[in-house]
């Protein structure tokens, strides 16, 4: 008797397709979408030219946010590689020590990307050579679409110009040895879609990988990131494409892999309070479920993210960065807008400390994930 094959095809958001080969009716059976995970492994290692990584679901660089303490908080929970905030190719040229000072390693900070920001060849080579020594890849900023760096010329103002991405791209890997990668949007404008004609130029010029955050630049962050770009991007190239953008969950993370095809994540705004969303990744692929946050959990990571940020830039920055930080820890869960009052009107970290205990001790409940 012949071997019966059965297939299972990925649907959008919530089910799957199982498929029998060899039964001249197909039957379909609907199944729920962490089962389909669950038997279709996503998650795998993931090499950027001689960079190997032990998986692909890695922290994005995202400005006043991934300083050493963050990057370290989300490497223990589970990110396989985490990038320097923006790093100003005019500070480095000009200030060098102070903007240098960003690039602030550990041990347990490794491996690290690093990304540059500025908009001529000369001088984003000229800060490749610079950094070449501080991390393990570079990456080149070609879709932060805030006024303070389009301005410049930088940022997602690049996609404007195509012929200057091809020759930024090829001075810069012609002044470094580490893997090269560069991030980008869709486009200027919607509709525009210039992802695929940059695509091409990247690899072309020596890119390791491509990250797209499938939105335009006009869009900012609103409305809904395009996936169906990134299928498109990774049909055209034949380096690695790096998803981003609308991965808040470890279920929309799996989602993408499935949908896209691409090559891996890369998790942004959903680690904000959340750096568990990378632990909660990994055992949602491994193992079909997710362990909630517990609110003790919760007041854990805060601990450590407080006693990281004091260790590395004492009292008062600390202080002031962590009421920043349990606005966003503080959600989902009963009293939470209540603690991210308190948290405004912190002082100190004896204040933060307080405040991570009544977390502690808030019973848990039955609520959404993170």
């Amino acid at each position: 008797m012949a071997t019966t094959i059965f297939c299972i095809f990925p649907l959008p958001f919530s089910c799957a397709v199982l498929l029998c080969t060899k039964i001249r009716h197909h039957s379909a059976v609907f199944l729920p979408a962490v089962t389909y995970y669950s038997v279709c492994i996503m998650l795998k290692p993931l090499r950027i030219g001689a960079l190997a990584l032990a998986h692909n679901v890695v922290l994005a660089p995202l400005a006043g946010i991934t300083n050493l303490p963050f990057r370290i908080l989300c490497r223990r929970q589970g990110a396989s590689l985490a990038f320097t905030e923006m790093v100003s190719v005019n500070g480095l040229v000009r200030e060098g020590a102070k903007t240098l000072a960003m690039l602030k390693s550990a041990a347990e900070d490794r491996p690290l990307g690093i990304q540059l920001f500025g908009d001529t060849p000369h001088d984003l080579a000229e800060a490749a050579r610079m950094v070449e020594g501080y991390g393990d890849l570079l990456d080149i900023n070609m879709g932060c679409p805030v006024r303070k760096v389009v301005g410049t010329g930088a940022g997602s103002a690049l996609l404007r110009e195509p012929l200057k991405i091809a020759a930024i791209i090829r001075a810069v890997r012609a002044a470094t040895t580490l893997p090269l990668t560069v991030k980008i949007r869709s486009g200027w404008l919607c509709g525009d879609d210039m992802f695929g004609e940059i695509g091409r130029i990247a690899e072309s010029e020596g890119c390791d990988a491509i990250t797209l955050h499938p939105r335009s630049r006009s869009q900012m962050f609103s409305g809904q990131a395009d996936w169906t770009h990134l299928k498109e991007l990774k049909e055209r190239l034949s380096i690695p494409v790096i998803g981003s953008g609308d991965l808040f969950t470890p279920h929309d993370c799996l989602r993408m892999l499935a949908e896209t095809g691409c090559d891996g994540i890369m998790v942004a705004r959903g680690a904000l309070g959340a750096p568990w969303i990378f632990r909660q990744v990994l055992e949602l692929d491994q193992q079909g479920t997710v362990h909630p946050v517990s609110n003790a959990e919760r007041a854990e990571t805060i601990r450590q993210h407080l006693e990281l940020y004091l260790a590395e830039y004492g009292e008062a920055v600390a202080a002031r960065e962590m009421k920043k930080h349990i606005g966003w820890y503080a959600k989902g869960f009963a009293g939470a807008a209540e603690i991210r009052r308190e948290a405004n009107n912190a002082r100190s970290t004896a204040d933060i400390e307080t405040i991570t205990e009544r977390i502690r001790e808030i019973p848990d409940a039955q609520h959404a994930i993170g």
